[in-house]
């Protein structure tokens, strides 16, 4: 009898002498409060849309203009509606939704000839950037756009190709896992660097960011390990990153090598790298020496997306909602939560943190929350390597990335895509990816029998 199947049976009697009984499991008190006070119960398509339950009339207002201005399309300059446009030169998508759709994850083209929309390239050679940062590759900057305003070439039209690696369980199941490759065709302005770095990116969900901008510096710091120090195989390491409005380095904690110190930089960010539009942070176009269409383009205004607007974005991306569990009662559930520690996955998964004190935002301070990640570096393995340095970020270390809300991904986005690039089409090959760090995770679940290993992907599948 399983580990899974022996959980199951105690809640009504006893397992068999083979597998003496286990504690009678349950949910821990507020478990499903995935946000604590700012958790919202929808299980619709909207689940990642939500306000933080506990924001006041006014932040509800404000919530609301972020949300439009979120949602809105950018048109090329000039056009009459005056703050709307300024689109490009080059840009990736048109709105900050068109890559995260009803607030959520973005995926690899399904079919041939798809635009790359919520799939993005950072692009770098080696060497160091501006305050410790990548290296721009010089002839198309530091992120490859596709698209481009009339009387402008875009830079290039990627593709991708699968390889199949079949991996084996301990049982003799199998499991196919899909390995990318990327190309780049149609090339505006000449060949990339010989030795050009290239990472794919793929939009992530964006729930509950506000309340991991608000756990305290301090807080991330003690759950790194650098040196191992524990000798438990896992040494999570920060990222320190250049905060470009305070001009000096901080913890980073956003992006998917935790590049990005704040949501203030990382909207500004994308905003000019996704859409080709300014803002007081980042106030000039991105155009390279050899992109000189692009340099001669009309503007939308100095900046084109100003001050208020900007943060009211921010304070959207600070106020989306984190969806309660599900079935935190079910057996099944209860058995995989205890496999997920078993396994080791909490190590950089952490289940529970605490929020400080953040500026501006009482409702995400003091709060309780559940987010299952560290916001640590880790080294993943050469198979998931980008090839490709982020600060103090190695080619083979990611950020852990939160798990809260991705048991809706099907219902809110329509797929089930994993990691950093979407190569994992479910669970079971996200955990069959990793290594590093996550190889003896990993090893573990190979181990696991057919129904301990459904229990544990039936947890995963209620957060």
């Amino acid at each position: 009898m399983s580990r899974a199947v022996c959980v199951l049976v105690v809640l009504a009697a006893a397992c068999s002498t083979e597998n003496p009984p286990l504690a009678v499991l349950a949910p821990e008190p507020g478990e499903e409060l995935s946000g604590g006070d700012t958790t919202v119960f929808d299980t619709t398509g909207e689940a990642f849309s939500r306000a933080a339950k506990n924001l006041t009339f006014d932040g509800r207002e404000e919530f609301a203009l972020g949300d439009h201005f979120f949602n809105r399309n950018w048109v090329t300059a000039p056009a009459s509606a005056e703050g709307t446009d300024g689109l490009g030169p080059l840009y990736n998508a048109t709105s900050c939704s068109a890559c995260h759709f009803k607030d959520g994850r973005g995926r690899l083209p399904e079919e041939e000839g798809e635009s790359f929309l919520s799939v993005l390239f950072r692009l770098s050679v080696p060497g160091e950037g501006a305050h410790g940062g990548p290296m721009p590759e010089p002839t198309y900057g530091g992120q490859l756009q596709p698209f481009a305003i009339l009387g402008v070439t875009p830079e290039a039209t990627p593709a991708v190709e699968w390889e199949t690696i079949l991996v084996e369980y301990a049982d003799g199941t199998t499991e196919e896992l899909r390995a990318p490759s990327y190309s780049f065709t149609e090339l505006g302005y000449g060949e990339l660097s010989v030795d050009v770095l290239i990472s794919p990116r793929v939009a992530p969900h964006l729930v509950g960011l506000g309340l991991l901008a608000a756990i305290d510096e301090a807080t991330l710091l003690a759950l790194a390990d650098p040196e191992d120090a524990d000798d438990d195989g896992i040494s999570g390491r920060s990222n320190l990153v250049w905060d470009d409005s305070a001009q000096h380095e901080r913890l980073g904690r956003f992006g998917w090598k935790a590049s990005q110190p704040t949501l203030l930089q990382q909207s500004a960010g994308a905003s000019l790298g996704d859409l080709g539009i300014t803002t007081p942070i980042y106030s000039s176009q991105e155009c390279t020496s050899a992109q000189q269409d692009c340099r001669d383009a009309l503007t939308g205004g100095d900046p084109e997306l100003d001050e208020s607007k900007l943060a009211r974005i921010t304070f959207y991306m600070h106020t989306l909602a984190v969806p309660a569990r599900r079935d935190v009662g079910d057996p099944e559930v209860l058995a995989g939560r205890e496999l997920f520690k078993e396994l080791g996955c909490a190590s950089c998964h952490t289940a529970v943190l605490e929020t400080g004190q953040l500026a501006g935002y009482p409702e995400l301070s003091g709060q309780t929350i559940r987010p299952f990640t560290d916001l640590l570096l880790h080294d993943m393995g050469e198979g998931l390597s980008d090839g490709r340095p982020d600060y103090l970020a190695e080619p083979r270390e990611w950020r852990t990335p939160p798990l809260w809300g991705l048991g809706l991904l099907e219902t809110v986005n329509e797929h089930t895509f994993l990691l950093h690039d979407g190569r994992a089409r479910d669970f079971a090959e996200a955990i069959l990816w990793h290594d590093g760090e996550g190889f003896a995770s990993r090893e573990r679940f190979r181990a696991l029998e057919r129904t301990d290993r459904d229990a544990l992907v039936r947890f995963l599948e209620s957060l």
